[in-house]
């Protein structure tokens, strides 16, 4: 990958001929665990919310193992929790934790599901390898859930805490302490999602000369706006593009760094040709925002713009999962071609 890549070209007609091979890429790909995360997620959203009243308290400690460079939540138990499960008068509870706002691709870690109980007891460690440091800006958020049969489990109330004010070094915060479970306000939960905005415009092209055959997809990357800081006051950025279900080094490209701003300028065009427009139903592109580190880049957010049918080819994919915004930028260009669109969309901080 270099950063003077422009251009790529993206054969759709191997891997349509080719079902298994999309399932092989899709796999091996780097992008197999950023689908994951992505996935965990939107799972903050798809539940119930508000359909039971939270009650009860969650018992638990946390402590930062220096040796192990690891967050360890010790969950210990639930008690007077609230009835999921109304007609069969009973809860399956588990426990989910988050460090948001997921800057890190941690994702989520949960304990097990403890069937028939208002009063769970767990005894179990949740990790996370994380740096110290880092923890200064993160939240840590621990929920829990009434696991539902049929995947639409229930919320049953959380705790939320900023490390970035804990005291590691008070001997009580690492004490089993109870604590009160709280309801969720989850439209300011996904509100504070929406504060990292990428600008781009999208155009498809046709550039066949008799017949309108092929063409190519054009993406100006513009601008990101009010990015987080991960560590210090640097943030250098940068963006990667991919085009799924290819996820071949051809497919992808990426943006020179902008150093030092969270509102980093990039107006970079990138191009990729070979799209038929029946392929436009089947792609998604997928744009990822990074902050450059020596030693490793850190995931800033991303989005994964197409139909969001859940489909490509015929294949069931995790990645064709766009959001409603999303989804009206790609149809918008579908329905115009060798038409600029424009549009501001919110990264989602996976």
């Amino acid at each position: 990958e270099t950063d003077t890549a422009s251009e790529s070209s993206y054969s759709f007609g191997r891997i349509k001929k080719s079902p298994s091979s999309l399932t092989n890429l899709s796999s091996s790909s780097g992008m197999a665990s950023l689908s994951s995360v992505s996935g965990s997620l939107m799972s903050i959203y798809s539940a119930d919310f508000g359909n039971v009243d939270v009650k009860g308290n969650i018992q638990f400690a946390i402590d930062y193992v220096e040796q192990l460079n690891e967050l360890h939540i010790f969950i210990c138990q639930c008690r007077d929790l609230a009835v999921a499960d109304v007609k069969r008068q009973r809860s399956d509870p588990y426990v989910k934790t988050y460090l948001l706002p997921e800057k890190y691709r941690l994702g989520k870690r949960k304990t097990s599901v403890k069937k028939k109980t208002f009063n769970p007891v767990y005894n179990e460690i949740l990790r996370y390898k994380i740096e110290k440091e880092l923890l200064k800006n993160q939240s840590l958020n621990i929920s829990v859930w009434h696991n539902d049969t049929f995947g639409r489990n229930s919320f049953l109330g959380e705790v939320e805490l900023d490390l970035g004010a804990w005291d590691w070094n008070d001997p009580s915060n690492k004490q089993i302490s109870w604590f009160p479970l709280k309801p969720r306000d989850c439209c300011i939960r996904q509100n504070s999602f929406k504060r990292q905005l990428l600008m781009l415009v999208f155009c498809f092209i046709f550039t066949g000369k008799k017949t309108q055959s092929t063409g190519e997809v054009h993406i100006w990357v513009k601008e990101c706006h009010n990015l987080p800081i991960l560590k210090g006051n640097r943030l250098n950025s940068f963006i990667k593009c991919t085009i799924l279900p290819d996820t071949s080094r051809k497919s992808r490209q990426k943006t020179r760094t902008v150093a030092k701003t969270t509102n980093p300028v990039f107006n970079h065009t990138m191009v990729y040709d070979g799209f038929r427009p029946e392929d436009l139903r089947e792609a998604c592109i997928e744009l990822t925002v990074w902050d450059h580190n020596k030693l490793a880049n850190h995931f800033l957010g991303g989005l994964r713009i197409g139909l969001g049918t859940g489909k490509s080819y015929g294949t069931t994919v995790d990645w064709m999962d766009s959001t409603s915004d999303e989804i009206a930028l790609w149809e918008k260009m579908m329905k115009s071609p060798n038409t600029w669109i424009e549009e501001t969309l919110p990264l989602r901080m996976l």
